[in-house]
């Protein structure tokens, strides 16, 4: 008997270390040998930047280094430093995490941006280019955004991005000591074809003065 509820679901593949170009960003390969003296000098004296990270402040480079060591070679999360094109330097670093082939359900998380990449057009592509990887070349269902309640940025930045908010995990974590009550959002296989257009048509350089200053946001071709 036909079962109108039956996905026909494959599982998918776990993903690989890949390099993804944009146009103001590139996204490789998380390399601590490579990477940590920029990510250094951008972050450095910026300790809010760390602030609702599971992980950080340093106190000097070398345990940058031996930290980025450690998420370079996780098992359970796929690291993605952000080059910005301008300079060619490392301003900040991505992960895929929470990762469910089985299910199809994956999650961008233990987000670094330097104060020099927050706010910036670059900043955009690199989510852009996650978010395409994952639904288009990886076929996940599910993509998923979470953060500390109390952030409000990241909550803003969720939305921003065309990100569902789902509720709030209450009493969810314990970071630093900590109570994290969590906020949920999704971003679906189904939405991404409109969400894909909304970024393309934000990120096209005709939406762009000669300052580099946005003509329209990107919520509002969503």
């Amino acid at each position: 008997m036909h079962d109108p509820d039956l996905l026909h679901w494959k599982p998918v593949l776990y993903p690989q270390p890949v390099t993804l170009s944009g146009r103001t960003v590139t996204l490789e390969p998380l390399d601590a040998e490579k990477h940590t003296s920029a990510l250094w000098k951008a972050d450095h004296g910026h300790d809010e930047v760390w602030a609702y990270l599971a992980d950080g402040p340093y106190a000097n480079e070398a345990e940058l280094q031996r930290a980025l060591a450690e998420k370079q070679s996780s098992t359970s999360a796929r690291f993605f430093a952000l080059i910005t094109e301008a300079d060619g330097r490392a301003k900040g670093y991505a992960s895929y995490m929470r990762i469910e082939p089985t299910h199809g359900v994956i999650e961008v998380g233990n987000i670094l941006l330097s104060p020099s990449l927050q706010r910036t057009t670059a900043a955009t592509e690199a989510m852009y280019l996650m978010a395409r990887h994952v639904f288009e070349d990886l076929g996940y269902r599910r993509y998923e955004w979470k953060c500390n309640a109390l952030n409000a940025p990241s909550r803003r930045a969720a939305l921003r991005l065309g990100f569902t908010f789902e509720g709030i995990f209450r009493q969810h974590m314990v970071i630093k000591g900590k109570n994290r009550d969590t906020a949920w959002f999704s971003m679906l296989d189904n939405e991404w074809p409109a969400r894909k257009q909304a970024f393309e048509a934000w990120l096209n350089p005709a939406n762009f003065d000669s300052a580099g200053r946005q003509l329209r946001s990107l919520e509002s071709f969503q």
